[in-house]
């Protein structure tokens, strides 16, 4: 399986670039910010070549949000429950999971929208030769 060229890397870095700048963004006081940070999570879901694949490179794209949340972007990380090694290692994990369902959703958007376009010049294509055939005779 040739990994390299399977992902579109210039998606994946501009995904999780604007998926990260979104979560920045909120951290200074603007909170709907956050409700976009999925969007560049969907594009990288989007680009990808299959819905396997646009799981993997949506929890690939949400790692640079993990590093944002250790920073405190996404509020103060305290708590017993939170600063345990346990409950650090289970808000990554739920980031990620998170990460890839979004990603999940835009590779099957994708694979919806081929479907829809290849049924539509379908039906495109059903009366088109239909009159050449009587001229014919």
């Amino acid at each position: 399986m040739a990994i390299k060229g399977d992902i579109d890397w210039k998606a994946l870095i501009i995904g999780a670039a604007a998926s990260a700048a979104m979560v920045i963004v909120g951290s200074y006081g603007y909170d709907w910010a956050y409700l976009f940070a999925s969007v560049g999570l969907l594009y990288v879901g989007y680009t990808a070549i299959n819905i396997k694949y646009g799981a993997i490179l949506g929890a690939l794209a949400s790692t640079p949000i993990v590093y944002l949340m250790f920073q405190g972007a996404l509020g103060e990380f305290s708590g017993e429950f939170f600063t345990s090694p346990t409950g650090t290692v289970s808000v990554v994990v739920l980031i990620l999971l998170i990460g890839a369902l979004i990603g999940f959703v835009g590779a099957w958007a994708k694979r919806d929208r081929v479907k829809a376009k290849a049924e539509y010049e379908k039906k495109q294509n059903i009366g088109k030769n239909k009159n050449k055939k009587k001229n014919n005779n």
